[in-house]
């Protein structure tokens, strides 16, 4: 009878795995993730956002004992008050009423407002403010809230009411008739006096003509901000502000104000409010613009910069800087430019602060820069760029960094005795140790070594150490080629990792002394499974100890804790555990202002089983002995980790490939990544489609070495049925397989769940290199996987196909002039001639690409002039003649990666020589489609082109005949003839 049960309960979950149907493009918007998500300080409660692709969210305000649960209708950007109590956050207008107004183009103030909510935690009741466009609360105090409000919306006029044409008339005749018998008057009178022989006397004029009253310029003008006591309900009003800004700990309110269009007496005002008594003090009036506030700690202090002397029409403005402390009358101005260094002035850009306690003020200088002469015309003046050898940066790179460069800044501290400098064109990255306070800091500058990382991947960099208290520069290190490069917390080292040396290294700032600190250390502290031709990367730097006692750095599996000083050995402080075992620790930071870690800290380490790829979580106390919970990892994958600031409670985004990513908690101090509670409930309607499940495979390459790739099979998969395949790649995936796969439109690859809900297999191999032959090495990778694949009974090796996008569209484009294997392939915005793209521009950075054929991801490792017959032989479009599957290319007029003409070489190349070629180019796109529209399309287009080669569809009009520049807009081809 048992026996019986089960094989009906097999037979039922069969039966309903089997009337799931598949999933179609229609899905999309609906599908939901996890945004924003926040934890109270004590622990009890959770807030987070869950967000279709499109359309209106939710907010979710849910007990951590999942006792309480409130959802609020397109909440988002939420605050849970320090003291745990509140939740503010903003709600959205209806997506539905943001796109009709788009639709009748309206003008951005009659556009739907945000509304602003307030929620005491526990509690149903929703506090509702309507066009609300920002908020603030103190970021280390309870109980205040201060709200913006948008522009007030204006009363509609009654329009007067229009006199009809024939009236209109008759009074033009009447004013006609009134003029005529006015100038009739004037004549005769003139004619009477002319005979009595009388003068007509005209008025007098003026010696000089009145000087004209100036007119202000017009301004936007500020709206109303409200000051609420979160407690009490108690609100103060405050007109026509522009910003405002609390201090950290809540005891005051910074706000600024516009002036008045058309009022002579209101003035911009930048006024200090305490908030206990609602006292305001006036820092400054009468200024055009003002920015870059800062405040110390305690709230007593305030900087910020202004300009007060030119029109807003002025080609060039200079600000000043200001400061103020609580006691003074108002402002005093710190710093300007006649106060500093010849050509330069302070800057209206840099982000002004105060050290940790308060000491310091540190703005910014900037070059003074030469304004454009107005009086020349643009259309009679020539506009060329000039490119020249010796320029530290490219042409097209300058203009990508151009709002940068104008915006540069030199780090300097204004002091009772004037302004000191810390940074200049010399050496223009400087970092100060603990948090400003410190007595040293750390210069960095690659002036100077910039036209090399043309071809090398790496910066050459100089290390200054800088005396705080006069500015001096210490040169310490010239041209280091590696990273990263920091001062500890304390300022007591400099650390670097040197590529080629292959190790870390600290500078003793009292001694002087350089030391490689991990040079005892005999396992790999670079990543050895790298295989680009060059210095392979370092596994990172985990944390600095406090007091700068100790530096602790990775290998691939364990963690190691090293004397900076270089006196005592390293210790692995997992007890080479990760190597033993094969997984990695990496140590998960649960602090945002966390800058070192303490004796007897506990940890949270995320664990990796790199045998399975399966994940987990460990906690681990600093200084106590380590044991590997050999249960920590389970078949899922864990991400977005917040622990409460006052309790155990941790929360996380869990998944895997069968379930969305959801919202868990948990307080377990023993395995959190397998003792927690889930908190959402994401996409029950997946429940309804054919899903997916996908499988870890390892098989044998072509020159022998074992490789890894992930199967993806649909749910309902029938072994004894044929599928057809489609081969998805671009390096290596395999580290993926617990992680989940939302259906989405296709930014540039094929969507995984929506071609295996729709019948087929997908298969991700890993994809190893070595030098030099990057067309081949991908050949032994696919290729190989695809054999071992065909071998499979439930495979159709006549329907197999191939699809990757970028590094994966130019392998996909190789492939196909080395075997006729594959049905069909699509090729993503791929490099199809190396000859002409070594030399090309990735526009979107502006920077040449000859590094990445020399050093990077392209793996040539040589020029093109010292192994041209490398480029050749690795370059599709030498080969197209040997191509004979169909060839769906896709690359955008705007790729800010690859050239865009390197997919127009290769399709052209294919269209002469006859061959089944299409391009599918988006208009205004990057490298991977951001339009969600465009993306949609793309999505049916690789579902219409795949179908037709794998399943024997119709192909639709677009395949077949093309669509006509005569009819872009009107008719996209989609459908069969």
């Amino acid at each position: 009878m048992r026996y019986l049960t089960l094989l009906c309960c097999l037979f039922i979950t069969a039966a309903a795995t089997a009337q799931k149907k598949p999933l179609d493009h229609s899905v999309y918007d609906g599908w939901q993730s996890i945004g924003e998500r926040f934890i109270s300080n004590n622990g009890q409660y959770v807030v987070y956002s869950i967000n279709p692709q499109e359309g209106d969210g939710t907010l979710v305000i849910q007990r951590t004992d999942n006792s309480y649960k409130k959802e609020v209708p397109r909440g988002y950007s939420a605050t849970i008050t320090e003291d745990s109590r509140y939740v503010i956050f903003r709600i959205r207008p209806f997506f539905k009423d943001t796109r009709d107004a788009r639709i009748k183009k309206k003008r951005p103030d009659e556009m739907p407002k945000d509304s602003l909510a307030i929620v005491e935690l526990g509690k149903d009741s929703v506090v509702k403010i309507a066009r609300v466009k920002n908020y603030k609360t103190p970021e280390k105090a309870s109980g205040w809230l201060a709200y913006h409000l948008e522009k007030a919306v204006p009363e509609t006029a009654k329009p007067a009411a229009q006199p009809d044409s024939l009236t209109r008339l008759n009074n033009l005749l009447r004013m006609a008739d009134s003029l005529a018998r006015v100038a009739d008057s004037i004549r005769n009178k003139a004619n009477e006096a002319k005979t009595k022989g009388m003068t007509i006397l005209q008025p007098a004029r003026p010696a000089t003509r009145p000087t004209p009253r100036a007119v202000e310029e017009p301004v936007e003008e500020g709206t109303e901000l409200v000051l609420r006591n979160l407690y009490t309900g108690e609100e103060k009003k405050y007109k026509l502000v522009n910003e405002f800004f609390f201090t950290k700990n809540g005891n005051r309110l910074l706000i600024e104000t516009s002036k008045k269009n058309n009022d002579s007496i209101t003035n911009a005002t930048i006024y200090w409010v305490n908030i206990t008594d609602y006292k305001a003090d006036t820092l400054l009036k009468r200024f055009n613009d003002a920015k870059n506030y800062a405040m110390d700690e305690a709230g007593t202090q305030v900087a910020f910069v202004a300009e007060r002397d030119s029109s807003s029409k002025a080609l060039q403005k200079f600000y000043k800087l200001y400061y103020y402390k609580t006691g003074f009358d108002s402002a005093a101005l710190r710093a300007h430019r006649n106060g500093i260094a010849k050509g330069l002035m302070v800057s209206a850009d840099y982000l002004n602060n105060f050290s940790k306690d308060g000491s310091r003020l540190f703005f910014g200088l900037a070059p003074i820069r030469p304004v454009k002469d107005t009086t020349l015309v643009d259309f009679e003046t020539a506009r060329l760029d000039v490119w020249h050898y010796n320029d530290d940066y490219l042409q097209p790179q300058q203009q990508v960094q151009l709002q940068r460069e104008l915006r540069k800044s030199y780090l300097a501290i204004a002091t009772d005795n004037g302004v000191l400098p810390l940074a200049d064109d010399d050496c223009e990255n400087v970092i100060i140790s603990n948090e400003g306070n410190g007595a040293y800091a750390l210069g960095l500058s690659d002036k100077g070594n910039r036209v090399q990382q043309q071809w090398d991947i790496l910066p050459i960099t100089k290390v200054y150490l800088i005396d705080v208290a006069n500015g001096s520069r210490k040169l310490v290190l010239d041209k280091i080629q590696g990273s990263p490069i920091t001062l500890s917390p304390d300022g007591k080292f400099i650390s670097w990792y040197s590529w080629k040396e292959k190790n870390w290294f600290t500078y003793n700032v009292s001694t002087s002394a350089i030391t490689n600190i991990t040079k005892t250390i005999k396992v790999p502290l670079f990543d050895e499974d790298d295989d680009h031709p060059a210095y392979p990367p370092p596994h990172g730097l985990m944390r600095w100890h406090e007091g700068d006692a100790f530096v602790y750095v990775y290998d691939k599996y364990d963690i190691w804790k090293c004397d900076p000083t270089g006196s005592t050995s390293p210790v692995c402080i997992t007890n080479g555990a990760g190597r033993k075992n094969n997984i990695s620790y990496r140590n998960q930071v649960l602090d945002r202002e966390e800058r070192f870690v303490k004796n007897n800290q506990t940890l949270l380490l995320e664990v990796f089983n790199n045998t399975d790829k399966s994940s987990g979580l460990q906690w681990h106390t600093l200084g106590s002995n380590f044991t590997a919970n050999t249960k920590a990892t389970q078949p899922n994958s864990f991400a977005g980790y917040i622990k409460a600031k006052n309790a155990n409670e941790l929360a996380y985004l869990i998944g895997s490939p069968a379930s969305s990513y959801n919202m868990a908690i948990s307080n377990s101090t023993n395995n959190p990544a397998a003792e927690y509670t889930v908190l959402s409930n994401l996409n029950p309607q997946q429940n309804n489609y054919n899903w997916f499940t996908v499988e870890l495979h390892k098989w044998k390459m072509f020159d022998g070495k074992e490789s890894e790739g992930l199967l993806y099979k649909p749910e309902n998969f029938d072994p004894n049925k044929k599928y057809p395949v489609i081969f998805y790649f671009y390096e290596r995936d395999a580290d993926t397989r617990y992680n989940y796969r939302a259906p989405a439109p296709s930014a540039s690859t094929i969507n995984i769940p929506w071609f295996t809900s729709n019948g087929y297999l997908v298969f991700d191999p890993n994809i190893y290199y070595k030098t030099g032959q990057p067309g081949d090495d991908a050949y032994n990778s696919v290729v190989s996987a695809a054999r071992y694949l065909a071998k499979m009974p439930f495979v159709d090796s006549t329907k197999m196909a191939i699809q990757g996008q970028s590094w994966g569209g130019y392998q996909v484009a190789y492939l196909v002039t080395k075997t006729k294997l594959f049905a069909a392939a699509g090729a993503g915005a791929p490099v199809a001639n190396m000859t002409s793209a070594y030399g090309g521009i990735r526009w979107g950075t502006g920077i040449n690409r000859q590094f990445q054929y020399e050093k990077s991801q392209s793996r040539i490792g040589a020029t093109l002039w010292e192994k041209p017959e490398a480029y050749i032989k690795n370059s599709p479009l030498f080969k197209a003649d040997k191509v004979t599957t169909p060839l769906l290319i896709m690359h955008n007029d705007k790729d800010g990666a690859v050239p865009w003409y390197q997919g127009i070489e290769l399709f052209t190349a294919l269209r002469r020589l006859n061959k089944k070629a299409w391009l599918l180019q988006y208009n205004d796109e990057d490298h991977n489609l951001v339009e969600r529209r465009n993306r949609k399309d793309l999505s049916i287009r690789l579902g219409q082109f795949f179908d037709h080669y794998l399943k024997g569809a119709k192909a639709p009009r677009w395949m077949t005949d093309g669509v006509p520049a005569a009819l872009k807009g009107i008719d996209w081809g989609v459908t069969p003839e």
